[in-house]
């Protein structure tokens, strides 16, 4: 692991930073990760974006941090500090909580044989509204999976600035004249209704 005790006398670290996010739609069932990566100036650097296959919220959760941790080690950064509004793995990672998981134990011991290859790493736990990037490109993730264009996936949504759209307006009653006889209705002119018609008799 990093050390949390760096040494004083060397070069001040450049440090990158990575909001993740990952997501099962059903879970288990689609899922996908992204990660908005940028540099210490607040300049993106890269965006990952990953269809899963058919998983859980939890191993979507770990694949977008393994995915950037894999990335800060193929582009030589050695220093990363994560965001991810995942508080189970976030504290998992932090060492606060038990990995009792069988299906997440290989990708908690995955993740620290990469943290321990870095020179510095932290890891904090953000809201979800904190973390818009990473959903987005997750949900991209998961969109290209189910081959669904991100655009009906936000029609699908209903838009707050948007009024509600008025209910069809109910069709005019027509209006038929005709007669009774041994209780049956007889139409004139030779008009007729279709069955489960509901009709007001009014006596002339």
């Amino acid at each position: 692991m990093p050390s949390l005790f760096p040494d004083p006398t060397a070069a001040p670290a450049t440090w990158i930073n990575a909001h993740c996010d990952g997501g099962a739609r059903g879970n288990p069932g689609p899922a996908g990760y992204g990660a908005h990566i940028t540099d210490d100036a607040g300049h993106v650097i890269a965006e990952l974006s990953e269809f899963l296959g058919f998983k859980t919220n939890n191993f979507a959760e770990y694949s977008g941090l393994l995915g950037c941790l894999q990335w800060a080690l193929d582009h030589h950064h050695t220093h990363l500090r994560v965001v991810s509004d995942s508080e189970l793995m976030v504290k998992q990672i932090q060492g606060k909580y038990k990995v009792n998981s069988p299906d997440l134990r290989p990708l908690w011991e995955e993740a620290r044989r990469r943290i321990g290859k870095l020179q510095g790493f932290q890891i904090t736990h953000a809201l979800r509204h904190k973390n818009k990037d990473a959903d987005r490109l997750a949900n991209d993730a998961m969109d290209r999976g189910m081959k669904r264009a991100p655009a009906d996936r936000d029609a699908a949504k209903p838009s707050p600035a948007s009024p509600s759209p008025a209910p069809p307006a109910a069709k005019p009653a027509a209006m038929l004249r005709g007669f009774t006889r041994d209780g049956a209705i007889h139409l004139l002119g030779g008009a007729t209704l279709p069955d489960g018609v509901f009709v007001k008799i009014i006596v002339e």
